[in-house]
């Protein structure tokens, strides 16, 4: 079930002594954060209308000085699902995957799509078993070739581990096999959800 409010950006850090400050925006378009209208905090209770600058500067409309800026930093800025454009055929928004079931390709129930995060190096989905663990997964079109929306599911091939050799300068252990660490196989990715 989509969410009724999305997630769009995040306040950073205050720019100069007039109010200006940063803003992290996750719109496809970074200046697009500031035409959806007023944005509220994660609570709802407080709302904000941005002036977009340029290279992820806003003005907040009633934050005139440097103090007042700093107290936004990292207020996390939502808006209505309702404002949103609606949605292409083959296209959804990141936060419709939250609560889909995941599976196999064979069927078999991997659990539920809890989160989906880009810590930077791409977006990740955490998918939490029927015990309450978290696997995290590269969203890439290998690892999750299918994602159903209507459906209610997503299908995951979670990638195979490898296994990675001790590396020049690294301790072994005496009198024995060396353990050899695992890695799951993880591709970077360009951005979006490529096939990797």
């Amino acid at each position: 079930m989509p969410a009724s409010r999305i997630l769009v950006g995040e306040f950073g850090r205050p720019h100069g002594v007039r109010g200006l400050i940063h803003v992290r925006s996750y719109t496809a378009e970074p200046a697009a954060i500031a035409g959806y209208g007023p944005l509220s905090d994660e609570s709802g209770a407080r709302s904000f209308s941005l002036k977009w600058l340029a290279d992820g500067l806003v003005q907040v409309e009633g934050v005139a000085d440097r103090d007042a800026a700093a107290k936004l930093t990292g207020t996390r800025l939502y808006i209505d699902r309702a404002a949103l454009p609606e949605t292409e055929e083959d296209e959804f928004y990141l936060s419709d995957l939250i609560g889909l079931r995941a599976e196999t390709e064979a069927g078999e129930p991997l659990g539920t799509v809890t989160a989906v995060e880009d810590f930077g190096a791409g977006t990740v989905i955490t998918i939490r078993d029927a015990n309450g663990r978290d696997t995290l997964l590269p969203f890439t079109r290998a690892v999750v070739p299918v994602v159903e929306i209507a459906a209610g599911r997503v299908v995951v091939a979670p990638p195979e581990e490898n296994v990675v050799p001790p590396q020049p300068g690294e301790d072994t252990v005496q009198g024995g096999d060396t353990p050899r660490p695992r890695r799951p196989s993880m591709r970077r990715r360009s951005g979006g959800r490529d096939a990797a």
